[in-house]
């Protein structure tokens, strides 16, 4: 790290304490040439990913859309806001951390209803009912058979 008065790149760190819950380090350093002290803060660089929709196009990842979805699919269900927001920091940290650096809207369905699965059976049929898109009652029959048989 650079020193702020005299440009000496070695410091030494006095004193380290974490900010913004956990989200940052702020580090107190020490000018090894000139004595300076100086405050740096580190963060975790977040990857950009970018979502490739169902007509192609593309936009940067959102994880509030995420959450409004899960919130309509789990409307007077028994999900709380935890179990939610639980789901979406899971998928945001499959996602950030995949060599990728695009995901399609259907990969991000599919992770959600994975997850969506395992709490509750109703919000997940009607995840996957906007995701998968059923064209008519056959369709959804076939999902429920499919949820009907995992048991």
């Amino acid at each position: 790290m650079k020193c702020p008065s005299c440009g000496f790149v070695e410091s030494k760190v006095i004193d380290s304490r974490s900010a913004d819950d956990n989200e940052r380090i702020r580090r107190r350093r020490e000018c090894l040439r000139c004595g300076k002290r100086f405050t740096t803060n580190e963060t975790i660089e977040k990857v950009h990913v970018i979502v490739v929709k169902r007509d192609k196009s593309r936009e940067s990842f959102d994880r509030n859309k995420l959450t409004n979805g899960l919130l309509r699919a789990c409307e007077k269900r028994p999900v709380s806001l935890e179990q939610i927001e639980d789901i979406v920091n899971k998928i945001e940290s499959k996602v950030q951390s995949s060599l990728d650096r695009e995901i399609t809207t259907q990969q991000i369905g599919e992770l959600a209803m994975d997850q969506l699965k395992d709490i509750d059976e109703v919000s997940y049929v009607r995840f996957a009912s906007v995701y998968r898109q059923f064209k008519d009652i056959n369709t959804f029959m076939d999902e429920l058979n499919k949820l009907l048989k995992d048991k």
